[in-house]
């Protein structure tokens, strides 16, 4: 065993170096979590009155605690976990990386005991829930100008969650085609900016007033786009085709 030699100064008061970093080491408190070691003090982890932390530091003998070969404390638990409960021990702050979740970390303030921390995220919890309900889900309204002939294809392939409104006819065009307006709605949910759904060769017409679609709390608004058509041969049939009634009738019915 090594022995203490001590200094006695002129004032007759002792310094005993050896003494001195004993003590100081036995602030230290290793730990052994699911296989990953975390170094803190006796301070931080009895920061939780009655917690398990807290009475591992008290030596509590109800607690079956074993140690490694380093003397570590082992303890079968989560280590990923494990760092975001003890830096909230450190700074009373609960700071999660992006692949946790809250109610990971409440299972693990849950085994640990500490109040203070269950009551923290499970507050977290229901800031996060009430946030995901009321997310307003708005709707986007497209309004595409077409013939008779791109009907069935325009229908067909509409596709990212747009679905099929009303079909109205506007008459003849050029030619004496018959001419049609396609409208589609999509849900927009938050912040999500509307026109980004917008066609890509569609081009944004002012027509003079808002569409107002719902409650004064989740306004809605129509978009009308419009597209060039390039001149091609259709054939000289004026009168809308079967296709194109089953379809308007099936607008104006919504």
């Amino acid at each position: 065993m090594a022995e203490c030699q001590c200094d006695v100064s002129g004032h007759g008061s002792r310094r005993c170096p050896l003494r001195s970093a004993a003590e100081g080491s036995s602030k230290w408190v290793r730990l052994n979590v699911g296989g990953t070691h975390f170094l803190t003090t006796k301070q931080t982890l009895c920061r939780e009155p009655k917690s398990f932390l807290y009475r591992l530091c008290q030596a509590d003998p109800e607690l079956d605690s074993d140690k490694d070969e380093s003397g570590a404390y082992l303890i079968d638990r989560d280590p990923v976990y494990f760092g975001p409960v003890l830096n909230y021990l450190r700074h009373g702050k609960l700071v999660l990386n992006k692949n946790l979740t809250e109610e990971g970390a409440l299972e693990e303030a849950e085994f640990y005991n500490i109040t203070s921390l269950i009551k923290l995220i499970k507050e977290k919890i229901r800031e996060r829930d009430a946030k995901v309900t009321h997310t307003p889900v708005k709707h986007v309204y497209r309004v595409l100008q077409c013939q008779e002939e791109e009907l069935t294809q325009m229908v067909s392939t509409m596709s990212d969650g747009w679905k099929f409104e009303q079909l109205v006819s506007v008459g003849y065009g050029r030619a004496q085609k018959s001419e049609f307006l396609l409208i589609v709605s999509r849900e927009v949910k938050g912040e999500e900016s509307s026109q980004t759904h917008l066609a890509h060769s569609g081009e944004l017409v002012n027509i003079g007033s808002s569409y107002n679609y719902g409650s004064e709390d989740q306004a809605e608004f129509l978009c009308v786009v419009s597209k060039e058509l390039h001149n091609q041969s259709y054939g000289n049939n004026s009168q809308p085709s079967e296709k194109a009634k089953i379809l308007q009738e099936r607008g104006s019915r919504i």
